[in-house]
């Protein structure tokens, strides 16, 4: 009878530019955060290790707190695991900000239990020099409040068909939304978003449907109405990715 070990099992806390990527996940017509990290991990350890990640970001989108897990064959000390993983990393925009052992049944997309995004507008007439692809820049007076106010309506357990590309695989498009926030810091616009999960670029559409809000081409019924559609269609535009931030995932 032969007896399956188990390999030690590191919890890894990420932090990355999205830019020059085509997402987290492993792709063929690109470069790949999943991939960069992988190289990086098989240049230390010297082997092939399968990389898992709580959430699968989109080419352009950024993480401040990004988790994945990963199986090695050694008992490494973490801080060595993080240590080796970001010397092999540079000079990539990517760092792996914690290593921790983590429980063998622990997996990063499927035992979390809340993901939280931000997605940051810098509202003025001005281009953007310093926040080019770290902030969407949106020239028209946007009304902060107002943008608060219909997000409300966006929480709690709905189908969220209206906001989820079409190329979705998610099971069903239904999803708990927890929190919806708008709030103005000077020039910035700063939305954060928390659910257990979301449908693709989820945040991304209801923060463009929010704009049109705070620019006065909707009202808060016509979000709503957005939302009852259950309809692509009817979503008002979707935001670009580089203003997207996967801030922290819960456990």
């Amino acid at each position: 009878m032969t007896v399956k070990i188990k390999l030690p099992r590191y919890k890894l806390t990420i932090e990355y530019d999205g830019t020059p990527f085509v997402g987290w996940q492993a792709q063929d017509n690109g470069v790949s955060v999943q991939g960069v990290l992988t190289a990086a991990i098989a240049a230390f350890a010297g082997e092939q290790a399968a990389v898992g990640a709580a959430g699968r970001t989109d080419a352009g989108v950024h993480a401040l707190g990004q988790v994945a897990h990963v199986d090695l064959g050694k008992d490494w000390d973490a801080e060595t695991v993080r240590d080796a993983i970001n010397f092999h990393l540079r000079p990539q925009p990517i760092a792996v900000l914690a290593v921790e052992r983590a429980a063998l049944d622990f997996d990063a997309r499927f035992s979390a239990i809340k993901r939280h995004y931000l997605y940051r507008i810098v509202n003025r007439r001005a281009d953007l020099t310093l926040e080019q692809n770290r902030a969407w820049r949106v020239p028209r007076p946007l009304d902060a409040p107002a943008m608060h106010a219909a997000a409300q309506q966006l929480i709690g357990r709905h189908d969220f068909t209206t906001f989820r590309s079409t190329e979705c695989q998610a099971k069903s498009p239904e999803k708990t939304l927890d929190r919806l926030d708008v709030e103005r810091a000077g020039e910035e616009v700063r939305i954060t978003a928390a659910a257990r999960s979301f449908l693709q670029h989820q945040v991304r559409s209801m923060v463009g449907s929010l704009v049109h809000v705070g620019e006065g081409k909707w009202r808060a019924g016509d979000l709503a109405a957005a939302l009852a559609a259950r309809d692509r269609a009817a979503c008002g535009q979707v935001a670009p990715p580089h203003g997207l931030y996967l801030v922290r995932v819960d456990y």
